[in-house]
């Protein structure tokens, strides 16, 4: 058998860790509560080190929640930040798993990464520019541009552009501790629950509040589609489980754009234009794998 890959999703509530070369070959996964960084890290080493017993593992790939430092030129490379998470301020998740491995790492936020998931083996997979937005408890974007993962001064913070807000509509003040009522502190999951005063998912389809959101999901994606001019768009997370939500952006965003944008593909086809992720919640997982290859090969 070949060597395998090691690949983790490290998010806010929960690890995902997985052995194997991609969605038909994963030989172990397990998920893991986010508690302590030394306490999390600690089981995470310990499932990889009992992996390595049954399978060659070459590399670990890591999609993190951030802020993180994605730079392997810097001497923070692989460090979480600044984040809002308690405790996990600057917290060395790749130099850790170096020290305890000694085998190449891939480290990136969890967008970019799982947008890697989704032009590996997913819905991107003819695509070399392209977005992956996630929408849940945050906001966060990642993606493609010319087939090299979107990097720059540190990472995209998409979830953190500023959007128009008519307060006479939505009076609501928005849950960004930073921004206020950015994209995210107007659109995200906890936005939701605390303008209706229930998550959600509980919230039936014909619920004023799918309009809303659906508004303010299509001015952050306009928004990105003027800067970047992607091929594709992929929308994932938790608020966008609600598929009922998918043909109100689609509308939206047609109406935002004012024939602007002259191409069939946007002009004709929305509904293969803005999309759900073909890998469901498995992106980031997968394209952890995917960026551990990719971290093999550059070594």
């Amino acid at each position: 058998m070949k060597a395998a890959y090691g690949g983790i999703e490290a998010g806010g509530t929960k690890f995902v860790c997985a052995v194997g070369t991609g969605p038909d070959d994963i030989r172990a996964e397990i998920r893991l509560p986010t508690e302590s960084p030394e306490s999390t890290l600690g089981n995470v080493i310990d499932f990889f080190r009992q992996q390595q017993v049954r399978h060659e593992i070459a590399a670990i790939g890591v999609a993190s929640f951030g802020p993180v430092d994605p730079d392997p030129d810097s001497p923070t490379f692989g460090y979480i930040t600044n984040t809002p998470k308690p405790g996990w301020a600057n917290t060395p998740v790749a130099p850790t798993l170096r020290d305890a491995f000694d085998i190449p790492i891939g480290f990136d936020t969890d967008v970019n990464v799982a947008a890697l998931g989704e032009h590996s083996w997913g819905a991107a997979r003819e695509m070399d520019t392209f977005v992956y937005l996630t929408i849940g408890t945050g906001i966060g974007g990642g993606g493609m541009v010319n087939g090299e993962l979107i990097h720059g001064l540190i990472h995209p913070e998409m979830g953190h552009i500023a959007i128009p807000h008519d307060w006479d509509r939505d009076p609501f003040a928005g849950t960004c501790p930073f921004h206020g009522d950015c994209w995210e502190g107007l659109a995200n999951g906890p936005a939701l629950e605390a303008r209706w005063g229930q998550p959600g998912e509980l919230l039936p389809p014909a619920h004023e509040a799918w309009a809303l959101e659906a508004h303010y999901l299509a001015l952050g994606v306009t928004s990105i589609m003027m800067i970047l001019s992607p091929q594709l768009v992929v929308m994932g997370g938790g608020v966008m489980e609600q598929e009922h939500i998918f043909p109100l952006i689609h509308r939206e965003v047609k109406s935002l754009l004012n024939g602007y944008i002259q191409s069939p593909t946007v002009l004709e086809g929305m509904d293969s234009y803005i999309v759900p992720p073909a890998l469901g919640g498995r992106s980031g997982a997968l394209g952890a794998i995917a960026l551990a290859e990719r971290a093999l090969h550059a070594s």
